[in-house]
């Protein structure tokens, strides 16, 4: 009774949050004296899928599906059902992406299962039952749930989890078909819109992100965070206010009613930091913020913060990267 790992995959690669769940999973296993199997969702590579060896996963199964290319809930859903049921697997992890959220509560209620989305750390086994530690209140706050089911799900929050890298070991890759029909590409959206950043990074897999606000003023500004974006390789956001009054577009903005990131670095730009904002990047590993404002509330939550114009500083800043080569 292995466990199974939803893996996420985009333009032939794994996303860098299911190698942090293919980890996670492999450590669960590891606790209950099984192994650990990987479901492949997205377009994969049979070498990307083959590298979850060195995450501790055995086995990955893939569908190779055209359809399967893009995100379609249902289909998705019966994919990961029919996996869970051919390994007779008990623990389903997955990432607590849009993907995770969507598909997990679907599972949840095909295979009358517990589940618990926001994870933070490894389980605590007590018999038949996990006790978890999951994010709530906007991360403000950690609660402790018990899942006491027969089956259970854990959606694990990105960047709470480092990935493991057992260099060398590989996983066998297997054909599988989970026999999907067309009925179940019905709720499929009629047009599907990846936008892509930074060397084709999408926003919310960013390793660096560079956000600008109110502060830079307009967008005709905005070169100035795409330089420093572009020499860290990072992706470029905005807040609410930006991209309500069109300085950038909708995609871009991160807080709590946009796109939740949880990058290595978060560098804010102009931004004051509201609460809803803050929400939406308090997983970010390191914060670091540039506003003229030493009040500005967003200082409270930096890891380094920059008193100064952002239009003083950010070029010297790219400069200095640049340098730094």
């Amino acid at each position: 009774m292995s466990v199974l790992v939803v893996v996420e995959c985009d333009k032939g690669e794994v996303k860098k949050s299911s190698l942090e769940v293919a980890s996670y999973g492999a450590q669960v296993a590891q606790m209950l004296g099984t192994t650990a199997t990987a479901v492949a969702v997205g377009e994969a590579s049979e070498a990307s899928l083959a590298q979850l060896g060195e995450q501790g996963i055995t086995k990955v199964l893939y569908d190779a599906e055209p359809r399967l290319k893009d995100f379609v809930n249902g289909a998705y859903t019966k994919l990961i059902a029919a996996a869970s049921e051919q390994e007779q697997a008990k623990v389903i992890v997955l990432a607590n992406s849009n993907i995770g959220a969507a598909v997990g509560s679907r599972l949840a209620i095909r295979l009358k299962a517990s589940l618990a989305t926001n994870v933070v750390e490894l389980p605590q086994a007590n018999g038949n039952s996990f006790m978890v530690k999951r994010g709530a209140f906007s991360g403000k706050a950690f609660a402790n749930v018990v899942l006491s089911g027969d089956r259970k799900i854990i959606a694990v929050k990105k960047n709470s989890i480092e990935a493991l890298h057992n260099a060398g070991q590989t996983a066998q890759v297997q054909s599988f078909s989970a026999q999907l029909a067309d009925a179940d590409f019905t709720d499929a959206p009629k047009q599907v819109v990846m936008q892509d950043q930074a060397g084709g990074v999408l926003l919310p897999e960013a390793d660096k992100v560079v956000s600008g606000g109110r502060g830079m003023k307009g967008p005709e500004n905005w070169n100035l965070i795409e330089d420093l974006a572009k020499a860290l390789g990072a992706a470029t956001a905005c807040s609410k206010p930006v991209s309500d009054v069109d300085w950038r577009p909708h995609h871009e903005h991160v807080g709590q009613t946009g796109i939740t990131v949880s990058p290595n670095l978060y560098i804010a730009c102009g931004i004051s930091g509201a609460i809803q904002h803050l929400a939406g990047v308090n997983s970010s590993k390191v914060i670091v913020v540039i506003n003229k404002d030493p009040e500005a509330p967003f200082f409270k939550a930096a890891d380094y913060g920059i008193v100064g114009d952002v239009f003083d500083v950010l070029p010297k800043l790219t400069q200095a990267v640049k340098e730094l080569g």
